[in-house]
């Protein structure tokens, strides 16, 4: 069984969510009974590649103040991924370029790769995981890879966008889109920034 923690983007922005957020991902771990560092793997395949070491260190800072238990961290590279994700115990898939993600991943045998594993995404990363999901970047309804039969909505009611020259986002407007989209039995997971969603398939 895999457990997956979708995040809907920027808790780094809101301390109190971000231990929330922290304790929810690493509880999973609390009962270990030996004292080998839980295996950490964080892949920024969503991101362009020039960021993923000042993005890497961005997260481990994060985690610093939050995780109770002795941790190793890698940062994911695409020609070790299937080895790395085999090692790791949680791996967490940031937020970024929804179609780069896609790209990337398809390259792998997802979710096999991660069978058994913890994982967590944030906003990009989340919307790969789901059946359908309303993009920020694009302001249009996309298809995930299926894993979760959900739809997801990111930065929901957020100030996300406000800089954009195509004006701010109407949420609203979107939520109503993503409904009459693709599956409509499906729950729609619109979520506040920091907030996030657990699911064990």
């Amino acid at each position: 069984m895999t457990k997956y923690i979708l995040n809907s983007g920027g808790v780094k922005n809101y301390p109190d969510k971000l231990k929330k957020y922290n304790e929810e991902v690493f509880k999973s771990f609390s009962n270990r009974k030996d004292s080998t560092p839980i295996k950490v793997l964080m892949c920024f395949f969503a991101m362009p590649r020039e960021r993923w070491e000042e993005k890497f260190e961005v997260y481990k800072n994060n985690l610093k103040d939050d995780v109770p238990q002795e941790i190793e961290i890698k940062m994911a590279e695409p020609q070790d991924f299937v080895k790395q994700c085999e090692w790791s115990d949680l791996i967490f898939v940031s937020g970024g370029d929804d179609e780069l993600l896609a790209y990337r991943f398809s390259k792998f045998d997802i979710p096999k790769i991660w069978d058994g594993k913890v994982v967590t995404t944030s906003s990009a990363g989340s919307d790969y995981l789901v059946k359908h999901f309303w993009t920020c970047d694009w302001r249009d309804n996309m298809d995930g890879a299926g894993i979760l039969s959900i739809k997801f909505i990111p930065h929901y009611k957020s100030s996300f966008g406000d800089n954009d020259p195509r004006g701010k986002i109407n949420w609203e407007e979107a939520y109503k889109e993503l409904e009459n989209y693709g599956e409509k039995d499906i729950p729609i997971h619109a979520l506040e920034e920091g907030d996030f969603v657990v699911f064990e398939v």
